[in-house]
């Protein structure tokens, strides 16, 4: 059994509060990348960061922001190992972090945490609410959930373009993972 040390809960809460570099909206805690901060010696830290996906360009920006972090709270030595096993998922956001999203006007990732696997289909693009395998994706201006996608890609990889067809408004949707 692993114990976490105050001093790593600490580290942990300093690491976790620095901004994702894609969404600043979210930090990296509320994005759930984070997985864990180890002491291994007076002066150096060890982080556990778990990438969005396999070669998502944002690990070295999180990972130098760490490093700076730790570095202005007394921590010389910081090394960030990237974790890729349990794989991220977007069950990891906190709920924190999706109404963040939900108010920064992208459409956080459907279901709840811990909601299980999520079906996939090769269908139509438009989202209808009597859909019963999933919810449909709400515009996170109005709420409304008659959506239709127009890109599979937004900003960033882990985004798609969707739009609103009650208030017209184009919004990014975080997909599920």
């Amino acid at each position: 059994m692993v114990t976490t040390t105050a001093v790593e809960e600490e580290l942990l809460r300093l690491a976790g509060s620095v901004p994702d570099p894609e969404l600043p909206v979210l930090t990296l805690e509320e994005l759930g990348v984070l997985r864990a901060v180890h002491v291994r010696g007076a002066d150096s830290v060890e982080v556990e960061l778990t990438p969005t996906y396999t070669g998502c360009p944002a690990i070295e920006a999180m990972s130098v922001d760490i490093e700076r972090v730790l570095h202005e709270h007394g921590v010389r030595e910081v090394s960030v190992r990237t974790v890729l096993s349990p794989a991220w998922s977007t069950d990891d956001i906190s709920d924190e972090g999706r109404r963040k999203l939900r108010e920064f006007g992208i459409a956080p990732p459907r279901g709840g945490r811990s909601s299980g696997p999520v079906t996939v289909t090769l269908g139509p693009t438009r989202t209808v609410t009597s859909e019963p395998e999933l919810e449909p994706v709400r515009c996170p201006h109005c709420g409304s959930g008659d959506t239709e996608l127009l890109s599979r890609f937004s900003s960033t990889a882990c985004k798609a373009l969707r739009r609103c067809l009650s208030c017209r408004e184009p919004f990014d949707h975080f997909k599920e993972l």
